[in-house]
């Protein structure tokens, strides 16, 4: 018998889920909870599944609702409205029987959750004195009981505590960690108009990087706050450089003249040089480190010597799967992108993947794909990059518009519009 299929009304699409090919540098667990990315494969004979039936349940969700599931609970966070305040319920599954709910502050807009220790934790903003000002709070995970409140937007440590961090953009940021269970502070540093990026092992956040303007580059151990190493690392000019941060190595890009050396992340020492590439960014691509350049190029880089393994102009963004390399092609055509499996070290071509939309919640972690269904509705598979296939897991038939994959579930649009069904993935 098919899962039953939740009605949750109008659900927020937007910053939660992270583009998967190039995510934001400090995004810790929410980068982890909500990786979302559009991809296409190749055609299905999808119009040979039967559209299974299903029974939906319906759950109140007012509009711009967000949505987890996480083990046998669907967990619902609704923005304040005029006429009432927000607040974070939640549901047991199969049944959608109300478990707890519990009140959001009306001033504040709340954009993202997690669970973490047996605790709910939401993080949003206010507008403040001072501009936008985030906050967390944690709630407890059975009951829905408050349990403490911090300035700042958390990501989770590889210890299994959090690390808070306020302001960024104009303002400057501050950096606490602190104890999952009561919000105790462990360490702390004050207010800094440093660029700071962290590195997440995928089981947490573990090093801290402070790039300041007009000083030297500091890495500290997240779990203590203690530095690890610090050095400066700007070119004999003076001119400042951007870091960025790929497995066990800092790399300091100097974009005006062109040049980006790679230093080991924990003892800041160098480790190659190349120059005469205009780096718009750098990822982790398992067995390389994949370079975008500023002329449209995607350039695979040995990350033990910088030598130049392949490069080529089709090819936009990249990431690791499964000892694979999955990359978008350029193209002008509307619609879900062309995606291509690449072998890292040559750059061939192995899998022509075509056009659908995947999600993937964390590295590593299940691809799952959709597209539209001839007949209307989602076709739903699960893609195998090792061989370059997808096998269709089911038909969604009153699926429709964008989804967004949570643990273990798609949550897509339904007809009739402004909708939304939560529906759990087939093992």
């Amino acid at each position: 018998m098919s899962d039953p299929v939740i009605d949750l009304g109008e659900l927020r699409h937007g910053t939660d889920p992270e583009p998967l090919p190039r995510p934001p540098r400090a995004n810790g667990r929410q980068v982890r909870c909500g990786l979302v990315l559009l991809l296409a494969l190749v055609t299905l004979a999808a119009s040979a599944v039967s559209p299974p039936r299903r029974a939906p349940l319906t759950l109140p969700a007012r509009p711009g609702a967000d949505v987890l599931v996480d083990g046998d609970l669907v967990l619902v966070m609704e923005p304040a409205s005029p006429t009432g305040q927000g607040q974070l319920a939640a549901y047991r599954l199969p049944g959608g029987e109300p478990v707890w709910q519990a009140p959001l502050s009306a001033e504040a807009r709340y954009w993202g959750m997690f669970p973490l220790a047996g605790m709910m934790l939401a993080t949003g903003y206010e507008i403040g004195p001072e501009g936008r000002e985030t906050r967390t709070v944690a709630l407890d995970q059975a009951t829905g009981a408050y349990r403490w409140q911090q300035p700042g937007t958390a990501f989770e440590l590889t210890d299994g505590n959090l690390l808070l961090r306020t302001g960024g953009e104009t303002l400057p940021s501050s950096l606490r960690a602190v104890d999952t269970c009561c919000g105790t502070v462990r360490w702390q540093l004050p207010a800094t108009t440093a660029e700071i990026n962290v590195r997440d092992t995928g089981q947490g956040v573990d090093r801290v990087v402070l790039n300041q303007v007009d000083g030297p580059v500091e890495v500290r151990d997240a779990i203590t706050g203690a530095v690890l190493a610090r050095a400066d690392l700007r070119p004999p000019d003076g001119g400042q450089i951007r870091v960025d941060l790929t497995g066990d190595l800092l790399l300091a890009i100097d974009r005006g003249s062109g040049t980006v050396t790679a230093y080991g992340l924990d003892q800041l020492d160098r480790r190659w040089t190349r120059t005469g590439v205009h780096v718009d960014f750098a990822l982790d691509c398992g067995a390389v480190l994949c370079v975008r350049t500023g002329n449209n190029e995607l350039q695979a880089v040995d990350p033990a010597t910088g030598e130049l393994r392949w490069s080529n102009s089709r090819w936009g963004w990249a990431w690791p799967y499964d000892g694979r390399l999955i990359v978008n092609a350029l193209t002008s055509e509307d619609g879900p992108s062309h995606f291509v499996v690449l072998d890292p070290l040559t750059g061939w071509e192995l899998a022509d993947l075509g056009r659908w939309d995947l999600y993937q919640l964390s590295a590593g972690d299940r691809l799952v794909g959709t597209r539209q269904h001839p007949d209307g509705g989602k076709v739903v598979g699960e893609v195998d990059v090792r061989a370059g296939k997808v096998r269709v897991l089911d038909v969604l038939p009153q699926a429709a518009g964008e989804c967004q994959a949570i643990t273990g579930h798609l949550v897509c649009g339904a007809a009739p519009v402004g909708s939304y069904r939560i529906w759990r993935l087939p093992d």
